[in-house]
């Protein structure tokens, strides 16, 4: 999951702890189903990639 974590628009840093963090805003159950999905499957993840969507028109 982390590989897909690396290119989520919800994947931001924090300069004060020096590290990676999910800003999505999940509840406790919500962490556990995403947590033991043996495929590793994000229903929030979101293509970080700005420029995505301009190579696509081309």
């Amino acid at each position: 999951m982390a590989a897909q974590c690396d290119s989520c628009a919800y994947y931001a840093y924090d300069e004060e702890f020096e590290e990676y963090y999910c800003t999505v805003d999940l509840d406790e159950d919500d962490y556990m189903r995403l947590t033991s999905d043996p495929k590793g499957y994000c229903p929030y993840y979101r293509n970080g990639d700005e420029y995505g969507v301009v190579r696509k028109q081309n």
